[in-house]
């Protein structure tokens, strides 16, 4: 296939920089942009040798990795479905029979609800008013703290979030009206079977992800006594349900010298970068800079920023590469988060193909 010219493919293939403003920032999706000079803008041949997806950092609650071969909106369509589509498991009832703490009861109820709790989503199912609670859509979190009189101040950790595996220990209120004897000793949730018995729980029981997360700090002779009930939902319903403490992506920056920087001159480029991006080594001529961190560059443009500059450094973007970073709350594996965000975008597709068919 025959080759842009070294301008047009600049275009096509990278955002340029300039002191003042970012430019060629729209992407060309037209397939015959580029039909006159026998090249197709959209090959699907060129398109699955060029996918591929690089882990950088792995760890417990992190992921970075490089995603390249794809355009913007794709790579925005993975970052806004791992904030507000994924679901997870966050409080949503907190049933409280005794709150003498400083802390208002709503107030209380919303701390609780933003408490990521350890457990993985896809065992439970997601609960509807109409739908009666049970072992696969509801989790059960009893709270009982209390500082005695003449005692010094308590700190209530989330680590006093106590999983009942069998339901709910609260009576159901129930209406004066009532003449059911038998509905009087109902609980709220009535499990058919103990949570605890189910093998995915016996070796990774269900607790909140993080111990030392401070609820409310109890004076002497203030209590608190509770019931909340976890259930599934997603994050565009309510920020608890979002399994990212945030998700983000960049285009890889791109920086060239266009000539020669020695001595001097080299040495003040080296400084003017707040991050390092650049070096000196020692050649036959002098001392001369280099590109040496060019992933750090933050594209401040500080480099740039001084009359006659942008003649030495060029400061590009590569339009289809992103650097894809992913911070989970600990609900899920951020590796099985990206997985989770892929299968509810192919669903989406496999939606969309159906209705137009």
């Amino acid at each position: 296939m025959p080759e842009l010219p070294e301008h047009l493919e600049l275009k096509r293939t990278r955002v340029s920089c300039n002191f003042d403003a970012p430019t060629d920032t729209e992407p060309i999706l037209y397939s015959g942009a580029y039909a006159s000079m026998g090249v197709d803008n959209t090959n699907m041949e060129d398109f699955f040798k060029n996918f591929k997806i690089k882990i950088n950092r792995l760890t417990e609650d992190e992921i970075e990795f490089d995603m390249v071969g794809i355009d913007a909106a794709l790579a925005n369509a993975f970052r806004r479905i791992l904030i507000a589509e994924v679901p997870t498991m966050a409080i949503e009832k907190v049933f409280i029979a005794n709150n003498t703490s400083v802390i208002q009861d709503e107030v209380l109820a919303h701390r609780l609800g933003l408490i990521p709790l350890n457990v993985d989503p896809r065992l439970f199912e997601y609960k509807s008013e109409k739908d009666l609670p049970n072992e696969k859509n509801t989790i059960v979190f009893g709270l009982h703290a209390r500082c005695e009189r003449g005692a010094p101040r308590n700190t209530v950790k989330s680590d006093e979030l106590k999983w009942l595996p069998n339901g709910s220990e609260f009576l159901l209120a129930t209406e004066d009206n009532d003449s059911d004897p038998a509905a009087k000793a109902r609980t709220y949730t009535s499990f058919s079977c103990g949570q605890d018995s189910l093998p995915e729980f016996s070796v990774n029981p269900i607790c909140a992800r993080h111990p030392d997360i401070t609820i409310a700090r109890l004076g002497p002779g203030q209590e608190i006594e509770l019931e909340a009930h976890a259930v599934k939902g997603v994050g565009k319903e309510h920020a608890k349900w979002s399994p990212v403490a945030t998700a983000w992506y960049r285009m890889l920056p791109e920086v060239v010298l266009l000539q020669d920087v020695y001595d001097e001159k080299a040495e003040k480029l080296v400084r003017k970068c707040p991050v390092n991006v650049f070096d000196i080594e020692d050649v036959a001529n002098g001392r001369k800079a280099v590109v040496a961190r060019p992933r750090a560059c933050t594209l401040c443009r500080e480099c740039i920023r001084e009359e006659g500059w942008d003649q030495y450094v060029a400061l590009r973007r590569k339009r289809d590469h992103f650097i894809f970073t992913i911070e989970s709350t600990g609900a899920l594996p951020p590796e099985v988060l990206f997985t989770e965000a892929v299968k509810i975008l192919e669903d989406k597709c496999e939606r969309v193909i159906t209705e137009l068919s």
